[in-house]
């Protein structure tokens, strides 16, 4: 009889332990929604020439609001959507900048290039310490090209140096995973002029 009471409060005890991450997990606040926007085209628009690789290659202006008030950094990441790499499970990488200062609203059109930017940013791309603007190829449909914001209670400690783009994306992605407090989402399309 008695470990027939042993196996039951085993039982029981692996039912309350696992219950417990779940009550946990409700503990943690929401991901506020915030809103990203460019000036230089709309969410679901055309990127301008002016921002891709066939055009002068710079950095379109981006502004948000609706950042929670517990936030320390900003973690900006561009990717294009439909451009599988590796074993098809990453896409392509076209600007990640992070410790953008909690208080910042913006960014300008322009960023500067380099590894460490003003005010302590960090930034890489698929091919350098700077932004890579689209260049989706002229046949087939435009790319999604997914500008994603993401508001830190925290800074995020990883160097943009000795390590492959796709490293570091990975480091960063990994070191604010239980930080963000928010996100906001602009995307923008292109595809290269037809010859």
């Amino acid at each position: 009889m008695s470990a027939i009471r042993i196996l039951l409060a085993t039982v029981a005890l692996g039912v309350s332990q696992m219950a417990l991450p779940h009550a946990s997990a409700q503990r943690r606040p929401a991901i506020q929604v915030m809103t990203l926007t460019s000036t230089a085209f709309p969410d679901g628009g055309m990127i301008p020439a002016r921002h891709a690789q066939m055009g002068r290659d710079r950095s379109p202006s981006l502004s948000w609001s609706g950042a929670p008030d517990s936030t320390r950094s900003f973690v900006l990441l561009v990717h294009d959507a439909d451009a599988a790499i590796g074993d098809g499970t990453d896409d392509l990488l076209h600007w990640m900048v992070w410790n953008i200062p909690g208080n910042a609203t913006s960014l300008p059109e322009g960023v500067p290039q380099g590894a460490q930017a003003a005010n302590g940013m960090r930034q890489i791309s698929g091919t350098g310490p700077y932004y890579r603007g689209p260049a989706a190829p002229a046949t087939g449909p435009a790319h999604h090209y997914v500008f994603e914001l993401y508001a830190l209670d925290a800074m995020v400690n990883v160097a943009p140096t000795g390590m492959s783009p796709p490293l570091t994306r990975r480091e960063v992605m990994a070191a604010m995973a239980s930080h963000i407090r928010g996100k906001g989402v602009l995307v923008g399309l292109y595809k290269r002029p037809a010859p």
